[in-house]
């Protein structure tokens, strides 16, 4: 546990511990989540990595939801129907 004063204005720094761990760089974002009662801090990054491992494990190795929605449109402009179904 590392432990940091705040600043005038709310201010704290990222101990350099932290920053490696996060690969942070200076003038890069940082993500901030209050969870139950608790900071946590990440970066973007991070995020997308978390959401593409929980796609992952629902999609099968090989298949490509890219894929599957371009074929989609594809057929659904095929078929005249691109998806407008408000009247005029």
């Amino acid at each position: 546990m590392i432990q940091m004063k705040m600043s005038e204005g709310g201010r704290v720094v990222i101990p350099i511990e932290i920053r490696q761990a996060l690969e942070l760089k200076e003038g890069d974002a940082v993500l901030w989540e209050l969870h139950e009662g608790q900071a946590r801090i990440t970066t973007r990054a991070q995020r997308i990595r978390q959401a593409q491992a929980l796609v992952r494990r629902h999609v099968p190795p090989g298949q490509s939801l890219a894929d599957e929605l371009i074929a989609e449109r594809r057929a659904e402009a095929d078929n005249g129907n691109s998806g407008n179904n408000r009247p005029d």
